[in-house]
C-alpha cells in the first residue's frame, strides 16, 4: 500500500522538526526561543514539495491543491505534537514542560497538555498561514483557466 504524497511529505515535516529540535537540545539551545521560529522552514518545505508534486503531476486546480497543502502541513503538525508530548513525558512531563515555559510564552506552570494545546493552536495558524502563502506563490506560476486568458 503506497502512502499519499500529503502523509509522506507531513512525516518528513515531522522528522525535520524533531531532529531539529533534538540538536537544539544537544547543543544546548533549546532556551533560545527565537531558534524555535525556524521550524517553519520544515513546514515550508514539506508543503512546497506536496504542491511541486501536484504541479508536476498536471494538477493545477487551486482548490484542491490547497486541500492537499493543508494536509500535509497539519499532518506534519499534528504528528510534531504527538511527538512533543511522548518526549515530554520521557523526559519527566510536567517538570520538563516547567524547563521550557521559562522562555516561551507562558506564565505560571503549564502542564504537558497546556502547552501541547497552545503549540496545537500556533501550528494549525502557521500552517494554514504557511498554505495560503505557498498557494499564492503557485498560482503565479502556472497557468489556469483565469491566468492568460484574453478578455
Amino acid at each position: 500500500m503506497k502512502l499519499p504524497k500529503e502523509l509522506v511529505n507531513g512525516f518528513i515535516i515531522f522528522i525535520g522538526i524533531g531532529l531539529y529540535f533534538l540538536l537544539m537540545e544537544l547543543l544546548g539551545l533549546a532556551d533560545m526561543y527565537f531558534l524555535r521560529l525556524f521550524n517553519v522552514l520544515f513546514v515550508f518545505y514539506g508543503t512546497n514539495k506536496t504542491l511541486r508534486s501536484n504541479f508536476a503531476e498536471g494538477k493545477t486546480i487551486l482548490v484542491s491543491n490547497a486541500v492537499s497543502a493543508l494536509f500535509t502541513s497539519l499532518s506534519g503538525v499534528f504528528l510534531s505534537i504527538a511527538g512533543l508530548i511522548i518526549y515530554s513525558y520521557i523526559k519527566g512531563g510536567d517538570i520538563y514542560i516547567e524547563s521550557l515555559s521559562k522562555t516561551f510564552l507562558f506564565g505560571g506552570e503549564p502542564s504537558v497538555m497546556t502547552y501541547s494545546i497552545s503549540l496545537l493552536f500556533e501550528g494549525i495558524v502557521s500552517a494554514v498561514i504557511v498554505t495560503f502563502m505557498l498557494m499564492l506563490y503557485w498560482d503565479t506560476r502556472y497557468s489556469s483557466d483565469k491566468h492568460g486568458t484574453e478578455s
